[in-house]
């Protein structure tokens, strides 16, 4: 977090700058007070979007042939009371503008508690109590949602040990619902998430980083092409990641059992992201995921693989799509002229695992049924996207991508359009 002005008022250090996200460490500076003085930091992030789908959903959502406005307003308090406590507040605001059929739920809400939790620090040990973000790993999980206009959050606690290479990070949490009104965001949604998860980073010696962790999930009413019921369901999974200055790479596994309703659990996915750099300003990546469908609707036994709260552009720029009964292949290329602006090309190709289980979006609903049809092949869509950092604090986005209409699609219509996807967005962080 960058500190561009301080302000001495009776001890107390107030340091009038920040940048984006809770996790941004504040540091004294050495000249203006001791350690053991109390400091205040405040921050923030402006983003103002602009989207417009044709044939949202291919031809599933409500015709728009204007697009619509999304504004996120984000402000924070981030206080070192003490050495070892620390209290953090973040209030959020997220507004729709002109889309037809009105605001998705990740779209709009009026003014809530984003954030506001304290920590507790004792040697290596960090406790975490109240209402905040939590991420993992690359987010395939864990996300903090940050694509969609609201990002998500969690009640509940983590404890945090960190000791040489290794961080530890064991919690308890109810998923935080998001509705339109002001401060009525709640945790009373039927959906809970528990669980450790261990990091170990790599070392200079080019030894890999690896993930290790388990996730505990309940959703009380949950539903899949099988039907709908209780799920509890147990994630089991490793990671393993590491670059050079020519390659890098990021594998990772998970297990998942559990209990669906009278049914059992029994799902898994492997996915990939793999990068070639010839120069440093260019890196040529392929992903390749697969993610469990359910083999059989009408048996005791569910495989399709839930990825819990993944992140909302998870398949790059049209972000339809959860990865739930799903194969693809996913090549890039990256190009960075210069440090502040990067230029990124996709395409992407997506097939259903398993031919008796259907697609699932974002947050888990079954988007079409798998019955009457048994074509594997959803579609395609190539994208490209643009990222300038204009500023230390200002920087601007444009995205534009294409979402074929394939013959799943088409056998499960109509509608069965290609979605167009434009898009562009404007951030600043103070």
């Amino acid at each position: 977090m960058e500190t561009a002005r301080v302000q001495l008022l009776g001890g107390l250090v107030v340091l009038l700058a920040g940048g984006c996200g809770a996790e941004a460490q504040v540091a004294l500076p050495d000249a203006a007070v001791s350690a053991a003085a109390p400091t205040i930091s405040a921050g923030g992030q402006v983003r103002e979007q602009y989207e417009r789908f044709a044939h949202e959903e291919w031809g599933g959502g409500t015709p728009d042939a204007s697009g619509y406005w999304l504004q996120r307003y984000m402000f924070n308090v981030d206080a070192q009371v003490w050495r070892r406590l620390r209290a953090y507040v973040e209030v959020k605001s997220g507004i729709e503008l002109w889309r037809a059929g009105g605001p998705r739920p990740p779209d709009e809400d009026a003014l809530d508690l984003h954030q506001g939790f304290v920590d507790l620090s004792f040697g290596p040990a960090t406790v975490r109590l109240g209402r905040q973000e939590i991420s993992f790993g690359t987010q395939r999980l864990i996300s903090v949602r940050e694509g969609p206009n609201v990002r998500q959050s969690f009640d509940g606690a983590d404890l945090v040990i960190e000791h040489g290479q290794w961080r530890v990070d064991g919690f308890g949490t109810r998923y935080v619902g998001t509705d339109t009104g002001v401060f009525d965001d709640s945790s009373n949604t039927g959906r809970s998430l528990w669980g450790v998860y261990a990091v170990r980073e790599p070392d200079a010696g080019g030894t890999a980083g690896v993930d290790l962790y388990y996730l505990g999930y309940r959703r009380n009413q949950a539903s899949f092409d099988q039907g709908t019921g209780l799920e509890l369901r147990h994630s089991w999974g490793v990671r393993a990641w590491g670059e050079s200055t020519t390659v890098d790479y990021n594998t990772e596994a998970v297990l998942q059992t559990g209990t669906f309703g009278r049914s059992r659990i029994r799902a898994w996915t492997v996915a990939s992201d793999t990068g070639y750099r010839p120069v440093p300003a260019v890196r040529l990546g392929v992903r390749a995921d697969i993610t469990s469908g359910d083999a059989d609707r009408h048996d005791d036994r569910l495989g399709t693989f839930n990825p819990l709260f993944p992140k909302g552009n998870y398949f790059g720029l049209v972000s339809s799509l959860a990865p739930s009964n799903h194969l693809d292949l996913h090549p890039q290329v990256t190009i960075e002229p210069r440090p502040d602006l990067v230029f990124s090309t996709m395409w992407l190709f997506f097939w259903r695992q398993q031919r008796d289980d259907g697609i699932y979006g974002i947050p888990g609903n079954l988007i079409r049924s798998g019955e009457g049809t048994h074509e594997r092949f959803v579609g395609q869509s190539p994208g490209l996207e643009v990222e300038w950092q204009a500023t230390q604090h200002l920087s601007v986005t444009g995205n534009l991508a294409l979402f074929t209409a394939g013959p799943f699609i088409r056998e499960t219509g109509p509608p069965a359009e290609d979605t167009t996807y434009v898009a562009g967005w404007v951030t600043y962080c103070f």
